[in-house]
């Protein structure tokens, strides 16, 4: 008999937007830019890059490519993303 599997999806369990938001800050918290940008990818993933795609006006490709450890996004396109998902950045006190 052959054991199936499939890949482990990061995101794949993370729907309410309470969930989404503390994975979002978790990632951004421990590993800062790079975790944050992780996320979005896996987010990314898990929504639809072709709809986060659609959302944000950013080619397909060029998404994937720049949500990789070594795409290093611009401000913009990580707040197109961040709002593609149905959230804004905001600035608070520490």
């Amino acid at each position: 008999m052959t054991l199936k599997t499939k890949p482990f999806e990061f995101a794949s369990n993370v729907e309410s937007k309470e969930d989404i938001a503390m994975y979002l800050s978790i990632f951004l918290e421990e590993n800062g830019v790079d975790g944050l940008t992780q996320a979005l990818q896996y987010l990314a993933k898990a929504k639809g890059m072709n709809q986060i795609a659609n959302e944000t006006g950013l080619n397909r490709q060029s998404l994937y490519r720049t949500l990789t450890a070594e795409g290093k996004p611009k401000f913009e396109t990580i707040d197109k993303i961040v709002h593609a998902l149905g959230f804004k950045l905001t600035i608070e006190p520490i």
